[in-house]
């Protein structure tokens, strides 16, 4: 896919591609591995999750020093009346194929990357907190320009990267041509709380907004400040000099 690849390990002859085919206890392994970062292993034990995640750190780039992981139990149950059926921390299916790999797989990347972006804007929050706080106890702030255009380029990259790289907003291909992917992609987004989430990292992205606004207009006022004493001192220069070569012509005369 564009932005996603899905990896098969195991027995290919036993690939649960048709309609009604499941991976329940078979030997095959699922890794979907996004773009952005997010993987996400379908049907592997835990002490085997390391050994998949060091096949993808070979080719990738821009790894992050801290790993974060999440758990969540998709569950095959061919006599299940319905569909599918949400629980706590679970989903269950008829059957999972590769269809519903990619549509799981799809949401749960979006929502470990989502947690790595609100960490981001939270950091961004907390420093700028701390500025405020100094502020109320000192009058000033002693940001410099760099560290403030810096953050300026955090902020709006944060942002952009959780819009386009994400796709937070774009329904999965699988979901517009099938009803019930559909249905497991709805209710996986609504069980993830990713539009909610998305809207408090927003929110939380204004807060920093409206601070670097706030102190951009104080940086540039203490510019405007300095360039004001600038021309005051300049045009004082030019009157001690005017009044030293009054007086120096003065007393030639006089002479």
């Amino acid at each position: 896919m564009t932005n996603y690849v899905v990896l098969r390990f195991g027995d290919v002859k036993s690939e649960p591609n048709g309609l009604g085919a499941n991976i329940c206890g078979s030997d095959c392994f699922y890794m979907v591995v996004f773009q952005y970062g997010s993987i996400v292993l379908f049907n592997v034990r835990e002490h085997d999750v390391d050994g998949y995640l060091k096949i993808v750190e070979k080719h990738a780039s821009g790894l992050l020093p801290e790993m974060r992981k999440d758990e969540y139990e998709v569950r095959e149950k061919p006599t299940l009346n319905t569909w599918m059926q949400g629980g706590l921390d679970y989903i269950m299916l008829q059957y999972l194929n590769i269809d519903g790999i990619r549509t799981i797989g799809s949401v749960l990347g979006q929502s470990i990357a989502l947690d790595y972006y609100v960490r981001q804007v939270d950091g961004m929050v907390a420093e700028f907190t701390d500025i405020n706080r100094g502020m109320e106890k000192t009058g000033t702030f002693t940001m410099e320009r760099k560290k403030l255009f810096q953050l300026v380029g955090k902020a709006n990259s944060n942002l952009a990267d959780v819009i386009l790289k994400l796709g937070l907003f774009e329904r999965s291909d699988i979901a517009w041509k099938d009803a019930k992917y559909a249905q497991i992609w709805e209710y996986l987004r609504d069980e993830f709380e990713l539009t909610q989430r998305f809207a408090s990292l927003d929110f939380k992205l204004k807060f920093v907004e409206h601070n670097i606004r706030f102190l951009q207009e104080i940086l540039q006022n203490r510019k405007s400040d300095f360039l004001e004493w600038l021309i005051i001192i300049l045009i004082g220069a030019e009157i001690l000099i005017s009044v030293y070569d009054i007086a120096h012509k003065s007393a030639i005369t006089s002479l």
